[in-house]
């Protein structure tokens, strides 16, 4: 079906998109060992089935460019704001260069007290933080307010980046297309269309939103495209295309034909590579007995109801 643009039900998606980012996010659990409880006499009640989510993407793992904070406790000569070069290496006073790229957070941080331990100092404590993603990196295109390239920060939602790029522009008609550098999405396909909101703003499909994205991938906020209805109707004007269109489906949003309208309509086409036109001649006596197809619409498409002559 096919809305009137400007499309005020595109701002409540965007509305709602903007209110499921400010959700908080569930922190990945961190096994941590714990003395052994005795058993409790009552079972516990089953837990509630949870909507299914994306398999998690790996977690986060350092590479060139990250800039790092590390702090050793207790001796701030050798705590630094460091980035990791080229090379895979940070740079750090007693231990020189040390190679962290390819590890993930904890790793890199229990590198360095291993380190610092086994040569200079007594029980070190460590801390480790990324304070700029740099060596991963996603692109957002198209109907979006701030385009560009976005840092993943492990495990990078498709709400987060969306949300980082700024949300939908006016123009954006909520359908997103994924195309991955790396790997294949479920299914083995290497690229993916979502739409939000295309039902009602409150049912935005959370599975989407909740697609973790990967180092390379490139986002692409499609934009609206339209169609004209002109001639015998009670509605003529240009209209949003939202989703698989037909010519009566056009002609029903346009508030249908004019008692003058004929059934004899026709379809302009025009060819965005070539400029070539095409005209389809399409009876709706025929369509209604099912006696001919219901041609589709595509973008830019004009349909023309003519007028009867008595």
């Amino acid at each position: 079906m096919i809305r009137p643009g400007p499309a005020a039900a595109l701002l409540a998606v965007l509305a709602a998109v903007t209110a499921a980012a400010q959700a908080p996010r569930r922190p990945s659990p961190t096994p941590s060992p714990s003395p052994p409880r005795a058993p409790s006499p009552t079972p516990p009640a089953p837990p509630v089935a949870a909507a299914p989510v994306p398999t998690p993407a790996p977690e986060y793992r350092l590479g060139a460019g990250d800039v790092l904070e590390v702090i050793v406790f207790g001796n701030d000569d050798l705590s630094r704001t460091t980035t990791v070069q080229t090379n895979g290496a940070i740079s750090l006073p007693l231990l020189g260069e040390v190679p962290v790229a390819g590890l993930t957070v904890a790793e890199a941080k229990q590198k360095l007290t291993s380190l610092l331990a086994r040569d200079f100092l007594v029980n070190p404590q460590v801390d480790l933080k990324v304070k700029e993603y740099q060596s991963q990196f996603v692109t957002v295109l198209g109907e979006v307010n701030s385009p560009g390239r976005k840092g993943l920060r492990g495990r990078t939602r498709l709400i987060d980046v969306l949300v980082d790029a700024g949300g939908f522009t006016p123009r954006a008609s909520g359908e997103v297309a994924i195309a991955r550098a790396e790997g294949t999405f479920e299914g083995g396909g290497r690229t993916m269309r979502l739409r939000f909101g295309s039902a009602s703003p409150s049912a935005i499909d959370q599975i989407n939103l909740e697609l973790v994205l990967r180092n390379g991938d490139i986002i692409t906020a499609l934009p609206k495209f339209y169609v004209t209805v002109e001639g015998e109707v009670n509605r003529p004007g240009r209209y949003v295309l939202d989703g698989d269109l037909t010519v009566t489906g056009a002609i029903s949003t346009a508030g249908g034909l004019t008692r003058f309208g004929k059934n004899d309509v026709q379809v302009r086409r025009i060819d965005s590579q070539t400029g070539r036109t095409t005209i389809i001649a399409v009876d709706l006596k025929d369509v209604r007995k099912g006696k001919k197809p219901d041609p589709p619409l595509l973008p830019n498409d004009v349909v023309t109801v003519p007028r009867r002559i008595f």
